[in-house]
């Protein structure tokens, strides 16, 4: 049924991430796809002057974490290495997950996501943004 399962995840959401991987394990096994894990980092230059503390040097670490996260997941998801990768980038997790969903022939993305509260309502949440503007199949885990 499916190929190429998209996964978006915040390294800092262990529940969300933990839900969703479920479903993906699930999935993954019934079709035989491959799995993409992917995680945007906030652009560093937002947060951080160049004089205070250094861009690449703070982005370097932002991304050693999530890579070592991420790797992390991939070890403890039953599904074989060779069908699971993953993609770090640095900007909006929306743009940047819909872009790479393209680039890999994603024909599905999975989503964790918390309930919907005053906050997400008024800013939006990477999930409903995922979702508002995808071509693709969005399955949102909660």
């Amino acid at each position: 049924m499916y190929k190429t399962i998209l996964v978006p995840i915040d390294i800092e959401e262990d529940l969300l991430t933990e839900h969703a991987l479920q479903h993906v394990e699930y999935l993954a096994k019934m079709s035989g796809a491959r799995v993409h894990f992917f995680h945007a980092l906030p652009d560093a230059s937002a947060f951080v002057t160049a004089y205070s503390f250094g861009i690449k040097e703070f982005e370097n670490q932002a991304e050693v974490k999530a890579v070592d996260k991420l790797k992390k997941i991939m070890s403890e998801i039953d599904i074989p290495l060779d069908r699971l990768n993953y993609t770090i980038s640095f900007g909006s997790p929306r743009d940047q997950a819909l872009e790479l969903a393209e680039e890999i022939d994603a024909d599905l993305i999975v989503i964790g996501s918390r309930r919907p509260s005053v906050k997400t309502y008024l800013l939006g949440s990477n999930a409903a943004a995922i979702v508002r503007h995808a071509n693709i199949s969005v399955m949102v885990v909660r």
